[in-house]
C-alpha cells in the first residue's frame, strides 16, 4: 500500500473517531479564550491605567503582537494535528507576529536615547510578568494537549510545542491588559521568555502523549 495512501487513511479514521470524541477546534478556541478571561479577571483584573493604556501606540502594538501570535499558533497547532492537512502555510504566518515585534523593537531602539535602553528592557516587575503567562497558559496547554490526543499527529513533538505556544500567546493577549510595561523591548525579552517555557514544555509533553 502506498505510504501516503496509508497516513491519509490513518488519519480519516483517526479524524472521525475524534469528531465524536472531542471538541470542535472552533469550540476549544472558545473555550481557551473564556477560560483565560475567567482566570484573568480572578486573579489580576485590568490595570489601573487602562483607560490611558489603550490610546498609547505602544500598548496598541503590544496587544496587536500578541494577539496575532495567539492567532497564527493556535492554526499551526491546528494545522499539525492530522497529518494529511497542509502544515507550511500555517507554520509560515508565524512570520507576521515575529516580524511586527522585530519591526517594534528597531522602532523603540531608534526613538529612545541608548541610556534608557536597560530600563525599557528590565522594566517593572519582569518576575512577575513571566509568572503571570506560564500561570494563566499552563491550563490551556493541557487543554491543548488534550485536543491533539483525539488527532492524529505525525510530528508530536512540534505538534505538542504549538500548543505550548499557543497557550503561552492567549495568555500574553490577556496579559497585556494588567502588565504595566509596553516596551516592546520589554515584550520581545520577557513574554518571549515566558513563551519559550510553555513551547518546551509542550514539546516535551507532546513527545511523549502525543505518539500513536
Amino acid at each position: 500500500m502506498d505510504t501516503q495512501f496509508l497516513i491519509e487513511t490513518l488519519a480519516s479514521d483517526r479524524d472521525r473517531k475524534a469528531r465524536g470524541q472531542g471538541p470542535s477546534w472552533l469550540f476549544l478556541a472558545v473555550l481557551a479564550a473564556g477560560t483565560t478571561g475567567v482566570l484573568f479577571f480572578a486573579a489580576t483584573g485590568l490595570r489601573p491605567d487602562i483607560a490611558y493604556a489603550i490610546e498609547t501606540a505602544r500598548f496598541i502594538v503590544k496587544v496587536v503582537i500578541s494577539g496575532a501570535l495567539a492567532v497564527t499558533a493556535f492554526l499551526a497547532m491546528r494545522a499539525l494535528a492530522r497529518p494529511g492537512a497542509s502544515k507550511r502555510r500555517p507554520l509560515d504566518w508565524l512570520v507576521l507576529p515575529g516580524g511586527l515585534l522585530m519591526l517594534a523593537v528597531a522602532a523603540e531602539l531608534y526613538v529612545v536615547p541608548p541610556n534608557l535602553w536597560a530600563d525599557s528592557l528590565i522594566g517593572t516587575n519582569y518576575v512577575m510578568c513571566v509568572i503571570a503567562i506560564v500561570s494563566l497558559g499552563a491550563p490551556l496547554l493541557i487543554m491543548f494537549l488534550w485536543a491533539l490526543r483525539r488527532q492524529a499527529p505525525t510530528r508530536p513533538a512540534l505538534a505538542g510545542a504549538m500548543a505550548g505556544l499557543a497557550a503561552a500567546s492567549v495568555a500574553a493577549f490577556f496579559y497585556t491588559a494588567q502588565c504595566p510595561n509596553d516596551s516592546p523591548l520589554f515584550v520581545a525579552v520577557w513574554y518571549s521568555f515566558a513563551a519559550l517555557i510553555l513551547t518546551a514544555a509542550g514539546a516535551f509533553a507532546g513527545h511523549r502523549v502525543l505518539r500513536w
